[in-house]
């Protein structure tokens, strides 16, 4: 089987890798005779082509002639090549419409699809994921972006730190005034969040101190799905019956915006559920958040201030109060600045990528060999020209028209 690992196409291009050059060599060597591995050839991939050949990896120009490719971004629709399989972040899966035509154009060309983030063990745990560094690098970004709006620090921009260890070190610039901040989530993306918010040493308080004591020091709140979502009809909460009713659920966040200078969003959305907060909301007099860290960046979804994607390069816009529009990064004093980058994993790309490609090397690789493997069946969005069993509720997604 040949196995290639592409080039990113997306821009501005994504500079992670699905494999180190160490990996794909211990894995050549591991499965030798059954795997070909080829590289890509790519300026921007933060390990060079170099790097690769000195492992003895083929680096090419085309490398059409494999049966696998593995990527990171979505696939431009231009390079995809028909009849091959495909494992990449496709976001199509919760009716992304910017993806739609992406997602038509799989369908068309026969290609198999295995999106990453369907890729769960037997107990529907995700196996392959960029959440911690997601989660380590939008922390990060909430107190640079902080530090910028307040001008009480600056810190370097995590694209420009060396690695972790760096990054750890920037912090200790870091001087907070005691603010209430609230970080949402508890899975990879929350975890990783936290240990920035660890690395600064910041107390954690439980909710009920969160809402109702004052502090002479910065704390911070982790908040779960149950701490702001409340059944419409009696504003009780069970677990079960919202992961998969949602729909029967309203949002009951406005008490902790109402304290909270910093949000950093990390929990996971579903569509259906309700949102954090409405837009409208942030221009009620008791709405206290002028800091938001979308990790998530579901645009128009949980937090309906990431109107849009921010890139590593212009990493925030500012969301006017009154109006709910953009305008420029910090223009002014009173307006939200978010944080919204897509690819934040981008910012730290050689452990970022080291991290995941020891995933897909335990998790993927082996399972390429079986027969019918039950993990990469469930993660396959669709094959032979059709969307498969498990994801034919996107059809009409697809064909909205039909």
């Amino acid at each position: 089987m040949k196995i290639g690992i592409i080039r990113e196409g997306k821009n501005p291009p994504d500079r992670r890798s699905p494999f180190t050059p160490e990996q794909i060599s211990l894995l050549a060597k591991k499965y030798e005779g059954a795997f070909h591995f080829f590289v890509e050839s790519s300026p921007t991939r933060a390990y060079s082509d170099e790097e690769y050949r000195q492992k003895g990896i083929e680096v090419l120009d085309d490398i059409s002639g494999c049966d696998v490719f593995f990527g990171v971004k979505e696939v431009p629709i231009d390079q995809l090549k028909s009849d091959k399989t495909y494992f990449f972040f496709s976001h199509t899966i919760k009716r992304q419409k910017y993806n739609r035509a992406l997602l038509q154009a799989i369908l068309e060309k026969n290609i198999r699809l295995i999106d990453y983030e369907v890729l769960k063990d037997e107990n529907g745990n995700r196996v392959v994921a960029f959440g911690r560094w997601a989660g380590i690098v939008g922390a990060y970004n909430a107190f640079w972006t902080y530090g910028y709006k307040t001008d009480l620090f600056h810190l370097k921009r995590a694209k420009d730190c060396f690695d972790l260890v760096e990054m750890r070190k920037e912090l200790e610039k870091v001087q907070i005034p005691p603010i209430k901040i609230i970080l949402t989530g508890a899975g990879r993306v929350g975890k990783g969040a936290r240990e920035i918010l660890e690395s600064l040493k910041i107390r954690e308080v439980n909710k009920e101190e969160f809402l109702h004591l004052y502090f002479d020091e910065p704390v911070f709140v982790n908040l779960h799905s149950a701490d702001y979502n409340r059944r419409k009809t009696d504003g009780g909460f069970d677990k079960e019956e919202f992961y998969h009713y949602p729909e029967r659920y309203e949002s009951h966040f406005a008490k902790f915006a109402e304290e909270g200078e910093l949000l950093i969003a990390a929990a996971y959305w579903d569509p259906a559920a309700p949102r954090l907060f409405e837009l409208q909301e942030i221009n009620d007099e008791d709405f206290s958040i002028s800091v938001i860290a979308d990790i998530t960046c579901d645009i128009h979804g949980s937090v309906p201030t990431t109107r849009r994607a921010s890139t590593i390069t212009s990493p925030v816009y500012d969301v006017d109060r009154e109006t709910g529009q953009e305008i420029a990064a910090f223009g002014k004093q009173t307006s939200i600045s978010v944080m919204a980058i897509d690819n934040l994993p981008c910012e730290l790309p050689r452990e970022a990528s080291k991290d995941f490609g020891e995933q897909l090397s335990h998790w993927v690789i082996p399972a390429l060999l079986e027969k019918n493997p039950t993990i990469l069946e469930r993660a396959t969005v669709a094959r032979d020209g059709d969307l498969t069993l498990e994801f034919m509720h996107l059809k009409d997604f697809v064909y909205p028209h039909e």
